[in-house]
């Protein structure tokens, strides 16, 4: 046993290394297990926060990943004790997984305080358990490493590579414009999702697999290797290994996620063409670790930054393409080399800095991971835009914009939330061509709560059938990483919490200028402030119940993260003692 070792002592000992009467009862429920008693004697007691569920399909292929896991814990030393949190998945969860992230990363925080562990190791995969595992981990600050479940092989149909999640939008689009039948529609769905894994474009959850990596919080190339490729269990090996020497070596989350940390993942987020729903993720991260992180971070850091990696939405190719090509340290390289500033001593799990894990990663095909003088688009830092219609903020995604449409003038054409926007939507008669603005209110956090993805509201049908490709959209609501168009999402605050965009009418005019950062409704000062005032009046917020009450309650608006205000900062891992 090495010098480190011996000075480091074992949070599982205050459980399992007396020889009381509680060390007697606590080794002796483990036993029921049929664990011998030399696994109680000074090895470190990993915990291994599972996902898994047949109801989140993405991370349907956990226990065998969990099981690699362990193999790596063992080999290096420990012992692994495997336990199951919620598993907040996109594509069954109703209304949306974002509306139980909180409560995962509650049962993530309180199981890893309240077990005997001395480290834990993160199973995520669809999106929102990502960012919820992180913040119950942060909360905490002990020793942790990410291991995503990784993207699903390229979906296909008629011969062709198509994209999870973003095909659907682009079929369904093409279907309400009668470019194809329903049965060919249909027919797209076996081809569609045709292996483990989650989404394979740049959405949320590959981001967010991105964007463990670029923080530090995962092995190099954790992000982009298939979920069914022999590497990824390869990986989650070598996790479990490593896990363990974190414990010795005291590595725990707070000297990872530092503010540069966050500054490189925000580089990155550019260069990926990563979703936008990073933006509120990343702040809850921080906020739980105690590191500022603000809106205008996103501009400072992000901004002029080129998206190099060629993947729908923004481009054509799928994760499978961009795991072959180098995968994201061969993204960091492409920064690293160049004049952007990224803190290449940032530390990351395996003891080296960001730079030493990626100065020599080699890049494969140029096409996917573009060159920084041949990007897919200059600049693809997401867009932040404040205004009267956005007093505290607005996001869009310029990668999956339209260029002609990001400065922007039309008449808004207004739905008061979801279901009125799709009763309105269909029909022939309403008063919209392709200049106006599409406004949905209420769909917030509060509002529709958790604060779904609808943003990127459909089009109306009878604009498709002339050819109508995109057009402005706004509204409090989220979209899902895999979607595209020239939307606006995140305003903040929601209409549901008294904010301007509550108060905007059909034929309002409403202007929309990326280039500098502006959101503004075209009516004065003091229309505004009637508006306000008479909308404060009449609102009534309808009524909830069980943990939806509670989130309507507690949680924070988009600009700070969506967490929970009472969950916001790092409690550490300290826990009363019980005696039995």
């Amino acid at each position: 046993m090495s010098e480190t070792k011996k000075k480091v002592a074992l949070r599982s000992a205050e459980w399992f290394g007396t020889q009381d009467k509680n060390g007697f009862m606590y080794r002796s429920w483990m036993k029921n297990q049929g664990i011998p008693d030399h696994e109680f004697q000074g090895k470190p007691i990993i915990g291994i926060c599972n996902t898994w569920s047949e109801l989140t399909p993405c991370n349907a292929h956990f226990r065998k990943l969990a099981e690699h896991v362990k193999r790596g814990i063992l080999e290096a030393g420990g012992f692994p004790v495997e336990f199951p949190v919620f598993s907040s998945g996109e594509s069954n969860l109703r209304p949306t997984a974002m509306l139980t992230r909180n409560l995962a990363a509650m049962d993530v925080e309180e199981s890893i305080r309240g077990n005997p562990m001395d480290a834990v190791v993160l199973l995520v995969g669809c999106d929102k358990t990502t960012p919820a595992l992180l913040m119950g981990a942060a909360s905490c600050d002990i020793p942790a490493i990410v291991v995503s479940g990784g993207p699903m092989l390229n979906g296909k149909l008629n011969g062709k590579s198509i994209g999870s999640g973003t095909a659907v939008w682009q079929l369904h689009e093409q279907v309400k414009g009668g470019e194809i039948s329903m049965h060919d529609f249909l027919a797209a769905e076996a081809g569609h999702s045709r292996s483990a894994g989650t989404c394979n474009t740049m959405g949320t959850a590959s981001t967010m697999a991105c964007m463990a990596e670029a923080l530090g919080t995962t092995l190099p190339h954790n992000a982009a290797i298939p979920a069914v490729d022999a590497r990824r269990y390869v990986l989650a090996h070598m996790s479990g290994m490593r896990i363990v020497d974190m414990v010795w070596e005291d590595l725990r989350l707070s000297k990872i996620l530092t503010k540069e940390a966050f500054e490189n993942a925000i580089r990155v987020n550019a260069a990926i063409g990563g979703s936008t729903n990073a933006v509120i993720h990343l702040k809850a991260i921080a906020g739980r670790i105690g590191v500022p992180l603000e809106l205008e971070d996103w501009t400072r850091v992000g901004k002029g930054t080129p998206t190099v990696v060629d993947l729908l939405p923004s481009g054509r190719f799928l994760m499978e393409e961009f795991y072959y090509a180098g995968g994201l340290p061969g993204v960091i390289r492409r920064l690293g080399e160049s004049d952007l500033v990224m803190h290449k001593n940032a530390l990351t799990v395996n003891g080296k800095s960001l730079w030493d894990n990626c100065k020599d990663a080699p890049i494969y095909d140029d096409e996917v991971i573009r060159p920084l003088t041949k990007p897919l688009l200059d600049d693809g830092g997401i867009c932040i835009l404040r205004g009267n219609l956005a007093p505290r903020g607005a996001v869009l995604k310029p990668s999956a914009a339209t260029p002609e449409l990001m400065q922007h003038r039309g008449k808004a054409v207004v739905f008061e939330n979801f279901e009125h926007y799709k009763e309105r939507i269909m029909d022939p008669d309403l008063d919209v061509d392709k200049d106006s603005v599409l406004v949905m209110k209420n769909c917030g956090p509060k509002g529709y709560p958790g604060m779904a993805e609808v943003g990127n509201m459909g089009l109306p049908p009878k604009l498709l059938a002339q050819g109508v490709k995109d057009m402005v959209r706004i509204s409090d609501a989220r979209m899902s990483g895999t979607a595209y168009g020239t939307v606006v999402l995140h305003v903040a605050p929601e209409a549901m919490a008294g904010g301007p965009l509550g108060i905007v009418r059909d034929g309002d005019y409403v202007e929309l200028d990326c280039a500098n950062g502006k959101l503004n409704l075209d009516i004065s000062d003091a229309e505004m402030a009637q508006r306000l005032a008479a909308r404060a009046e009449e609102h009534v917020e309808g009524a909830k119940s069980g943990y939806q009450q509670l989130y309507i309650n507690h949680v924070l608006q988009a600009d700070e993260g969506c967490d929970f205000d009472f969950l916001v900062g790092m409690r550490g891992s300290k826990v009363p003692k019980h005696s039995h």
